[in-house]
């Protein structure tokens, strides 16, 4: 059975490093390895049937020359983002860091012979931004990955080595990554909705060895159910928290661990070089600001491309976003659920004795309800610092808002005693 950590009790790091996460709403995905060398997304090899011996064969052209760590951590920490969130193996099996237990990694199989994970993560402690790290519990290119699940069919595999003999090798690396590398704030899995529900993952040992060597490090992972014992937060991919639009959420029940949404910048996670559909940064800062209203984070993905750069689509979707939240981040970082979570004309945040009214329509409403009885003492839009009428009804407070201009994120601030 796919089963959690039994019995497991949080240390106090752990707890606080929850709090952190919980309050820095934003941060950034970056999936990238020598798939991006194919301009065709992670799935590549999968999607295409390739054969794994001739896809590992692109390692040995693998050289991202423009590859800078500080530059990217510096546009990201720009961006507003307070974490990011590093593939270190996906499912193609290509490790991006220092293996001693495999030779198919970026310093034995590809010219580059420099531990991409070792620069991002010095780079992150340096600028005060938290690393994630993206570990895939799926190896397409292995042999003792077996039995094959839903995925990985056609590669080209022909023998079929032990699962005891993967789990171990997943748990080495798993121990290499927490031990090599300073401090390292989130494991970050995927890949339980490849085996069925029965499958036993044996992710118990794998959760205590993580919270055996670092005990403050988060756990999460995407298998689109509520949280088994042993996570300390949850995911839902392409979701807001109480959505379904993507089909990857139904069913799945909300747990009481801090919550993040993953989302794509364009299309595609890993580097497409058609996919050139990346939202707006109006549209980025309203899905920021949905999943705030959510008590959310969002973890915003980028794919770089083979040669090390983020593209510039990305980096000026970054510039924008940033320049936002610098003026208005207040009304989003450490802030709560402010009672309205989905409406057609936005959502609301709270910090103490705050609400945050986020309008994030482009056409304004006459009015807005907000249920709610504290004692008001100053209703402003604060983009603008003027007031804003309302009038009090029973349990309630409405706000004519018809006169308000619309913006990307037209701020109202109610003040309470």
């Amino acid at each position: 059975m796919v089963m959690g950590q039994s019995r497991y009790v949080p240390s106090e790091e752990n707890l606080q490093k929850r709090v952190e996460f919980k309050d820095s709403k934003f941060g950034i995905f970056i999936h990238w390895g020598i798939y991006s060398m194919f301009g065709q997304g992670e799935w590549y090899m999968n999607e295409n049937r390739i054969n794994c011996y001739e896809y590992a064969k692109a390692a040995s052209g693998f050289s991202p020359s423009r590859f800078n760590a500080k530059e990217w951590v510096s546009a990201i920490k720009e961006a507003g983002a307070k974490y990011i969130c590093f593939t270190s193996r996906h499912h193609d099996g290509f490790s991006m860091f220092d293996t001693q237990f495999s030779d198919y990694d970026i310093i034995d199989a590809s010219p580059f012979k420099r531990d991409i994970v070792k620069e991002l993560a010095e780079e992150c402690h340096k600028q005060g931004i938290k690393i994630h790290l993206y570990y895939s519990l799926i190896a397409w290119t292995r042999e003792d990955f077996y039995p094959l699940g839903k995925s990985g069919h056609y590669t080209g595999r022909v023998k079929h080595g032990k699962w005891d003999d993967y789990f171990n090798f997943m748990k080495n690396q798993l121990t290499e990554l927490l031990t090599n590398y300073g401090t390292i704030d989130a494991i970050w899995f995927d890949g339980v909705w490849d085996q069925p529900d029965t499958f036993d993952w044996r992710l118990e040992e794998l959760y205590s060895l993580i919270h055996k060597l670092q005990p403050a490090c988060l756990i999460g992972n995407n298998h689109h159910k509520k949280p088994f014992d042993g996570e300390d937060f949850q995911m839902f991919e392409r979701d807001l928290p109480g959505e379904n639009k993507s089909g990857f959420s139904h069913g799945t029940e909300i747990g009481n661990l801090p919550l993040e949404t993953c989302e794509t910048m364009n299309g595609m996670w890993g580097y497409k070089i058609e996919d050139q559909n990346y939202k707006s940064v109006s549209q980025i800062v309203r899905l920021l600001v949905r999943s705030a209203g959510k008590g959310a984070n969002l973890l915003l993905n980028v794919g770089p491309q083979p040669n090390g750069e983020i593209p510039e689509m990305a980096l000026e979707r970054f510039k924008g976003v940033g320049e936002g939240l610098k003026k208005y981040g207040y009304t989003i970082y450490g802030t709560e659920q402010g009672g309205i979570e989905s409406s057609e004309w936005g959502v609301t945040t709270r910090k103490d004795n705050i609400l945050y009214i986020h309008v994030l329509s482009d056409v304004m409403p006459q009015y807005i309800v907000i249920p709610i009885k504290d004692k008001i003492t100053n209703i402003e839009n604060i983009n603008t610092g003027l007031k804003v009428p309302y009038e009090r009804i029973k349990n309630g407070l409405v706000l004519n808002t018809k006169e308000l201009k619309p913006d990307i994120d037209c701020i109202i601030k109610v003040s309470f005693k």
